[in-house]
């Protein structure tokens, strides 16, 4: 599967504010913890992109592990949220 290089752009930018980093210096391979970002940052980052993407991401912050939305790295952030536009439309 072929992610949009619009969701990834949008997703790293997203995430790159957040953690106050230029969106270069985000890579698909990076984690949540590489890039700085905390459990209250992860949150607002996935209200970023259900408003960007106008999605509901299935994500429970109390419950993080109990959520299929894989926040692994990057790159599962970016396919999860291409899965879920894609499914929207």
């Amino acid at each position: 599967m072929t992610v949009s290089q619009t969701t990834q752009d949008k997703v790293i930018a997203i995430l790159a504010e957040q953690a106050v980093l230029e969106p270069s210096d985000v890579t698909l391979d990076a984690t949540l913890d590489d890039l700085g970002i905390d459990s209250l940052g992860l949150v607002e980052s996935i209200f970023a992109i259900e408003e960007a993407f106008d999605i509901q991401v299935p994500f429970n912050a109390n419950e993080p592990d109990a959520s299929d939305f894989d926040i692994s790295s990057v790159a599962s952030i970016v396919g999860e949220v291409d899965k879920l536009v894609k499914a929207q439309a």
